[in-house]
């Protein structure tokens, strides 16, 4: 029952800020089945750091959200929290751009998909990975690798890189005369760009990885 009645609230503040279930689900970094759930009470136990995540984001005491107060307005912390507890980031969905070739180098093709994540990413565009072959790297099949859009990288970067019109994912090797494109995998071998495979129009660096988010599921 008491969730039901924190559940009400919840939800006339949120048409009181003029927010939709999507704009507090990207706020707090879960799906909007989930908000939706917790305003009809149907969440067994509401966990304290998402009470106080709706709360910063509907602009209450969280105290008041779960009728420990009357008072409605925030109040400021008179301690910092503990070291071990950080707030939730604020959240944005990012456009995954097409599959990018853990692996054989494949063909870009545009995904039907986004993915939730940080919105301080320092990243332009998602790929996700297709193959093992930068598993040493922590990088494995289906993961979202966030890159940065840039023609240079340094020796060693894991990057993007266009040969001819695919798209894969090495660690990039400038030498003498040649271009190698290393995997994080002893099971692969690596790519050796020479010559008139190093023209403009057939080798791109497309950008460096910046970051990558797995999924537990």
């Amino acid at each position: 029952m008491e969730n039901k009645k924190i559940g009400v609230r919840i939800e006339k503040r949120r048409k009181e800020k003029g927010l939709t279930l999507d704009d507090i689900a990207q706020e707090i970094g879960v799906a909007r089945s989930t908000v939706q759930r917790y305003e009809k009470g149907t969440i067994e136990k509401i966990k304290l750091p998402v009470l106080e995540a709706i709360a910063r984001v509907l602009d209450v005491n969280p105290a008041w959200l779960c009728f420990k107060s009357d008072k409605m307005e925030p109040t400021k912390y008179d301690r910092p929290f503990p070291s071990n507890i950080v707030p939730l980031p604020k959240m944005r969905e990012w456009k995954v751009l097409g599959a990018t070739a853990c692996g054989k180098p494949l063909h870009r093709e545009l995904l039907d998909e986004t993915v939730m994540a940080p919105d301080d990413i320092k990243a332009d565009v998602v790929f996700r990975c297709v193959g093992d072959s930068m598993i040493n790297a922590r990088i494995f099949d289906g993961d979202a690798v966030f890159v940065r859009l840039q023609p240079e990288v340094e020796n060693g970067q894991i990057a993007v890189v266009r040969v001819d019109d695919e798209y894969t994912l090495k660690r990039v090797y400038f030498h003498e005369d040649y271009v190698e494109l290393r995997p994080d995998n002893p099971m692969h071998k690596a790519v050796i760009l020479r010559g008139h495979q190093l023209e403009p129009e057939k080798f791109e660096i497309v950008g460096l990885a910046a970051a990558f988010m797995s999924s537990l599921v």
